[in-house]
Parts: C-alpha cells; structure tokens; sequence
C-alpha cells in the first residue's frame, strides 16, 4: 500500500472484492480523498487512513469495479427519445402489433403533432421487410410519423411527414442518401443524409427540454454502473446550442456522467465555430471535455447502408452507400487534424474502413502525430490488410461489442455467414494492441451493459448463434474493454479507467460477483447496487 500519511480519507470503500484493473487486480478496500482513489489495500492497510469524519461504505461482500465507460452512444438523444415509442423487437415483434402501439398513440395526440418511435428491425419483425408508408398512414392518419429503424440510419416516415417537407417523387435525393420508390411511389423509407430534409421541420428542443434529456439520460446510465461516456455526435439535434445545454448542465450540477463531446462534422457543421471559440480536442475538465470530430462515411450493415467492398445478399446488388467522395473526405479530415483536433468517424464496412484509413494516413503524412489516436467508429468488418495499415499510422477501433448480441443473425441474413461472422472481432484487435473500447451507440442497443460484457464472453446473438469464438475474451479483458480502454480512446488514461492512486474516484458496485459468475447469469440476473462518481455515491438501489 502507498499512501500520505499526514492524510485520513474522506471515504473508505471495503468489505467487498474490488477489482481495480486488468494488472492490478483485486483488493479489499479503496481509501478515497478530494474525489480521487487516496489507496487501495487490504481492510487493515486502508482503515488506517479513517479519521473522525471518514464515510465508511460497506460493499457487503458485493463486487465493485471501476466505474464503466460507454465510448459511444448518444447521450443527448438518449434523454430525448426517452419519452418514444418502444418500436424494438422485444416492445413490438410483429408488425399489426407495432402499428396497433402507433394508432393508440394516434388516439391521444393531438393532430399534427408528431409520432416519434424508435428501434424496430425488420430483420426480426414477423412480416422479414420494412414497414411501408401506406400502412403508418392507415395507423395515424392525422399526424406526422417518424419510425427510426434501431440503427438511426434507416426511417420510415407516413405521408404527413412527407407533406410537410414538401417531399414527394419528383424530389432530388441529396448525394449520400435514399428515398426509396417501388413503383414510381415512395415507400416511406428514407436513409443516411436524406433524412434531414425530413427532420429538419420538426421542432428543435429549447435549451431546458435538452439539459432535462442530458439528466435523464445520465441517470439511467448510473443505474448501470455506467459514469463516463462518449456523445457520439454533438450538433446533431440543435446544432452549437448543444454545447450550450451541456455546459449549462454541468454549471447546474444536472450533468450525471463524466461526458466527451464528440462534434458532428455534416453539412450544418458547427466544428468552425467550436474551433473559433477555443472548443479543441482536450479542452475542459474531468466532467465535461471536447473530444473529437466525427463524420459519417456510411451506414448501418442491418440496415444494407454499410458501404461494403462486395455487395449485399439478394437480388439488388447494393454494396450500401458511400457518403462522401475520396476528395470530400480528405479536406475534411485533413481540415479537422490541422485544428488539432482528434477525429472519430463512423465507419462500418470494409469499403468504408478503407476510405477512412486513406484520408487518416493522409492527414498524419502531412502533418504528423504519433499519438492523436484518430478512431474508426464501430469498424465492424475491417480486414487484416486494414488492421496493419491502422497499427502503422496509430489509428484505433472503437467498436460495440454489443452488436454481436442484437444484430449479429441480422448481419447474418444480409452478409452471409463467411462476412458476417469474424465482424467486430475483438480478440483479434486485443492482440495487434489496439485497445479497443466498447459501447452501445444507444438509443442504437440499449446502455445496459449486460448484454455487451455477455457477447464479449460468448460471442453469442440473442437468438444464440455463435459468432466466430476465436474471438471471445475473458471476463477480466472484457472489463479492461469496459473502463481502462474506454479512457484510453478518450485519451484520458491519466484521470479515469482503473482504482490506482491519483484516478478519479469512480466505481461502479454488482450485486454478483463477475469474474466468478457464468456468462448466462451475468446477462440474466445481475444489476448495478451503488454506483459512485468522484467520491459521492450518485445512484442506490433500494
């Protein structure tokens, strides 16, 4: 044990198994002063530290672990879609039963107002397709309807919402987006960059509507154990008013998880802005900090808009879509990396990862730097050639184990087993020493963090396919992925991510003890107990 003498802690943390990180293990009790982990040590070593007014918080014999770090979901959105429609498989598996939740919602909102839902997959709907305009139109006839497919690229809009944005056939579909017609008429289905036209006439959120969703949001996440997070794409709902709402959040003490702002690069860029203000990567403290700049370059592989060097199962011969050009990509990574800024981009198929790699390369090329760690967003189906060109030029992957579990026979029915089945494999990238963190792009996969920890052990989807077990990792590695490489995708392996002296006093407390347990009763029947961020215990389960 290291500590100060002259110091007693603020706090001890004992009588339990805390596992403080990957090298280091477990330990008795943790000894936590002005916020941060003082020691760590056996009950005797850290009792030591107690003074007349140290908190004593008894685990009783629970597990504790670093608080868990989601590397990338939606913060923001999360709060804001709280309040949907539950549209996901397991809310709604058939398509009658999905539209019937919609027309009870119709019968209760006013018309004109919008019907926003969210989650559903047609890959696992009864009817295997997408639903169709006609049929939302029949379900709310009065009212604008937004149904977002679970990966937030696809929607399927009635025609209300068509109307309002003065959409019909004979409208040019933006580069980098579909429309979808059979027949010479719309579908209702919209994807990738062709949904702003749409959602650009609903009505933006005031400031106070997005620091209640950053609140909400984060309390759910620390009822999970879950105290850092990535906001995978700032700007993307109110544009600059978004770094308003968290800074407001924070002065306010409404901020509940330590947030990395991740700035949306598209064509309502707000990046110059935050750049002109001072707003670079590193910039703020342990609870708020600009992160890095994000651009899309494709879609979503369940979806069929992952951009894929051979094309998808069926008769249309997509390969998905490609967003950008080669050139439009270059300028903006190479604009982005000379600001100073960290870039973060989502990139999901092989072509895709490719694009992304070149534009990294580059950038670095012209102007080098040996750590700026720029991430490739979810890099699901990269290739071995990719992963040596990425160990060559310092670029990391920041995927979502998660995906294995929900979408995994999805990529199945739309790849084939030979493409779909060594997806994300993060075995293979724990060896080349990439540190690759994990996440659940919520409201993509839900932020419960069960689901994701159980795929990294099993590899298995939902339905209990295996997904190449070559790539399974321990429950100590997946819990490394959870905390210490999750801080280090942030750059922030200094401040949070393990229990050491001088870290952040974040930890994260199990009714079960996890590296004992069976994969199937960590999925099925752990939670979160007590969760604590800085020293303070911000979430109790009675």
């Amino acid at each position: 044990m290291s500590a100060i003498p002259e110091l007693c802690a603020d706090a001890i943390v004992h009588n339990g198994t805390i596992w403080c990180g990957y090298e280091e293990g477990t330990v008795e009790a943790v000894a936590i002063w002005q916020g941060k982990v003082l020691a760590t040590g056996t009950t005797e070593q850290i009792l030591s530290l107690k003074g007349d007014k140290t908190r004593l918080i008894d685990l009783q014999g629970r597990f504790a672990t670093p608080g868990l770090n989601d590397a990338h979901l939606h913060l923001l959105l999360v709060g804001m879609t709280l309040g949907w429609i539950d549209a996901s498989p397991q809310a709604a598996p058939t398509l009658e039963g999905l539209l019937d939740i919609i027309r009870d919602k119709a019968a209760s909102t006013p018309p004109g107002a919008w019907i926003k839902a969210r989650g559903y997959d047609q890959t696992k709907l009864d009817v295997g397709r997408h639903p169709n305009k006609s049929e939302l139109d029949t379900a709310a006839p009065n009212n604008p309807v937004l149904l977002e497919r679970a990966c937030g690229h696809v929607a399927i809009f009635n025609s209300k919402a068509f109307e309002l944005a003065g959409v019909d056939e004979t409208t040019p579909v933006p580069e980098g987006g579909l429309i979808e017609q059979k027949d010479g008429v719309l579908t209702g289905m919209v994807a990738e960059n062709a949904q702003n036209i749409i959602l650009k006439t609903m009505p933006k959120p005031t400031t106070e509507e997005m620091i209640d969703a950053i609140e909400a949001a984060g309390h759910l996440l620390l009822s999970y154990g879950i105290t850092s997070v990535m906001d995978a794409a700032v700007g993307q709902v109110a544009g600059f008013d978004e770094i308003r709402a968290y800074n407001l959040a924070k002065l306010q003490k409404r901020l509940p998880v330590r947030s990395w702002l991740v700035l949306l690069q598209d064509r309502q860029s707000m990046v110059q802005q935050c750049f002109d203000a001072g707003l670079v990567s590193g910039v703020g403290d342990d609870m708020l900090t600009i992160g890095a700049v994000k651009i899309f370059l494709d879609g979503s592989a369940g979806g069929r808009t992952a951009w894929m060097s051979k094309p998808y199962l069926g008769d249309d011969h997509t390969t998905g879509v490609q967003i950008l050009s080669d050139t439009e990509l270059e300028l903006l990574v190479l604009d982005a990396h000379s600001k100073g800024y960290q870039l973060a981009c989502h990139a999901i198929g092989d072509a895709a990862i490719g694009q992304l790699i070149t534009a990294y390369e580059k950038a670095l090329a012209a102007l080098p730097d040996p750590d700026r760690r720029h991430r490739i967003e979810h890099c699901g189906f990269s290739t071995p050639e990719q992963h040596e060109r990425m160990q060559k030029a310092g670029i990391y992957p920041c995927p979502q184990q998660v995906f294995i579990y929900d979408f995994g026979d999805a990529y199945i029915s739309v790849l084939g087993e030979d493409r779909a089945l060594s997806s994300y494999p993060l075995k293979t990238w724990k060896n080349l020493g990439f540190k690759p963190a994990t996440g659940s792009d919520s409201p993509v996969s839900h932020p419960n963090p069960y689901p994701n920890i159980y795929s990294m052990l099993t590899r298995e989807t939902g339905k209990g396919t295996v997904m190449d077990a070559r790539e399974r990792v321990t429950i100590e590695e997946a819990l490394q992925v959870y905390t210490e490489y999750g801080a280090f995708s942030q750059k922030l392996e200094s401040v949070k991510g393990k229990l050491t002296p001088g870290q952040v006093a974040d930890i994260a407390v199990f009714s079960r003890n996890m590296l004992t347990a069976q994969p199937a009763d960590i999925l099925n029947d752990t939670h979160c107990v007590l969760t604590i961020r800085g020293g303070e215990v911000v979430f109790e389960r009675h």
